[in-house]
């Protein structure tokens, strides 16, 4: 299996992206994953929120097979403990998907296109982050998932 994080809008703060480089690098000895940005959608000033939520879903949905599992970063999503979650990667992998993407949308979430699209959410927490700090948070999160898998001493609880 391969995983995907999608993202809209790319990163400006050199010291995220450092960490989340990081995290990457670490992956690549559990599974392959690519982190893939999509460039943000110009001149949103003249859209609509719905219109932009549509413009952006169109380019979601671009970028997915029809035989990837596709995961959405969404406040509404199901929450899970790092074990948990775990699991869930475990769980996704004997499935025998090709390809798991994770998506994190524009912000004003995503479009009913994409929602049904989708065969699931996952919320980090009720709390709202930016877009910028998710990217680092999952992929630390699937890090800290391939180690619980592998019995390694990175999580501890």
């Amino acid at each position: 299996m391969k995983i995907k994080l999608l993202a809209i809008g790319k990163t400006d703060d050199k010291n995220l992206m450092q960490l989340i480089s990081m995290y990457q690098k670490r992956l690549q000895h559990y599974i392959k994953f690519e982190l893939e940005i999509i460039p943000d959608i110009k001149n949103v000033k003249n859209l609509s929120e719905a219109q932009q939520k549509e413009k952006e879903g169109e380019l979601i949905l671009s970028k997915i097979q029809n035989t990837d599992q596709l995961i959405l970063l969404d406040d509404k999503g199901k929450q899970y403990t790092s074990i948990e979650f775990s699991s869930f990667l475990q769980k996704k992998m004997n499935s025998g998907i090709k390809q798991l993407v994770l998506v994190i949308g524009g912000p004003y979430g995503f479009s009913d296109t994409v929602y049904k699209k989708a065969n699931g959410k996952l919320s980090l927490s009720k709390m709202t982050f930016s877009h910028q700090m998710i990217r680092l948070f999952i992929v630390e999160q699937i890090y800290r998932g391939f180690t619980i898998l592998k019995n390694e001493p990175y999580h501890h609880e």
